[in-house]
């Protein structure tokens, strides 16, 4: 029996990325399964018996403990003896890989789900892409999230091509469309805008995240902010927190919290997402950096149209003019006028969405990114 390990930070990322996967792989492979993140006794409590869960506690940041955490990963590598450990998010990736290189791990898979020093800049880029280069060169084989970022991360130096693939079309487990059932929209639709009194006939522009600049929320509020000017019924449902050193300019804030035609919902649920993907009519994400882009994949599990960026991995989910609208990032001018012109354009907007769900459907419905993921696993071990 094949032992297999899976590493994050924290546990929100197993339980959003990984979880499935692991049973997955236990299921249909027979693999031995750990899983590794920060110590979490409430989601160890919620996993199956045949999944087992190693406490490793690693701080979020740059910091001395550390140096601790590598330690106490060398041990766990050294007595558990994984054929495989894979790893990911910036500090897990970084221990697990040292940890691992240095217990001999035969296969050391770097899940890269996204590039962090992309959105920094100074002394904190060059710190990143230190630990980025460290981390790949200690792997045996790195999984890209998409073809554009692995472009990227080739161009940049931190490996070369025969070292890293993409699995599938990129992404990672995809979206459970029998969970999050089209069926249901419209029902979900009237829950939500009752809830938050918006009308049947207001035009809603989502936004799913937290609110920082780096998703482009400066760009987002400035825009809708313009085109509700001129368009009364247009409502901009902002689901996630808007954290107090979110880098998004006060005065923005303050007048999002004052206008009738913003909704601020602050963290909701990731369980109760479905029902506010349904209220929108087009989801806006507007980021500077992304891996795969998540929300995009389910709100074309409901069929809601998506404006999002020409950067890599947002760009790569949806096509541009079939089911999705692409525009510059940190350009609101640009994102203004697709914004505007979706709201006037009913079919266009139908269109796109009933492109945005036949996409998803075709290539990122769960069965078939975990059965990707699966003939993956089976080559790299066998």
């Amino acid at each position: 029996m094949k032992k297999i390990c899976f590493v994050t930070t924290i546990s929100l990322t197993l339980k959003s990325f990984v979880v499935e996967t692991a049973k997955y792989m236990h299921n249909e492979c027979g693999y031995d399964v750990t899983l590794i993140c920060d110590n979490d006794e409430q989601f160890a409590a919620s996993l199956p018996e045949y999944i087992h869960y190693i406490p490793v506690h690693m701080s979020r940041g740059i910091d001395l403990s550390g140096f601790s955490s590598v330690l106490n990963f060398i041990k766990v590598f050294k007595k558990e003896k994984f054929d495989m450990v894979q790893y990911s998010t910036p500090n897990a990736a970084c221990y697990a890989s040292i940890a691992s290189f240095i217990a001999k791990v035969p296969i050391r898979l770097y899940a890269q789900w996204g590039i962090r020093y992309v959105g920094l800049s100074g002394v904190s880029r060059k710190i990143f892409k230190i630990i980025e280069k460290v981390v790949c060169m200690l792997s045996t084989h790195i999984r890209s999230v998409s073809p554009l970022n692995m472009q990227f991360a080739v161009g940049e130096g931190l490996y070369t091509k025969t070292k890293a693939k993409v699995v599938g079309n990129g992404g990672t487990i995809g979206v459970d469309m029998l969970a999050w059932d089209v069926s249901q929209k419209a029902e979900w639709k009237d829950a939500v805008r009752e809830k938050y009194n918006i009308n049947e006939n207001d035009f809603v522009f989502g936004f799913a995240g937290r609110v920082s600049a780096d998703k482009g929320c400066t760009e987002l509020l400035t825009a809708f902010r313009n085109v509700a000017e001129t368009n009364k019924n247009a409502k901009l449902l902002v689901v996630g927190p808007v954290e107090d050193d979110c880098g998004v300019p006060q005065e923005i804030i303050d007048w999002a919290n004052s206008s009738d035609n913003v909704v601020l919902t602050g963290k909701v649920d990731n369980t109760d997402m479905k029902k506010y993907y349904s209220a929108m009519n087009v989801l806006v994400h507007p980021t500077y950096r992304e891996g795969f882009g998540m929300v995009i994949q389910e709100a074309g599990a409901l069929a809601v149209p998506v404006i999002t960026t020409k950067i890599p991995g947002a760009s790569e989910v949806m096509v541009d003019g079939e089911s999705c609208v692409l525009v510059e990032p940190k350009n609101a001018e640009d994102l203004q006028n697709a914004m505007a012109e979706l709201l006037c354009d009913a079919i266009k907007t139908k269109q796109l969405g009933n492109g945005a769900y036949n996409r998803t459907k075709t290539l990122y419905d769960r069965p078939i990114m975990l059965d990707n993921q699966k003939n993956d696993y089976i080559t790299l071990l066998k």
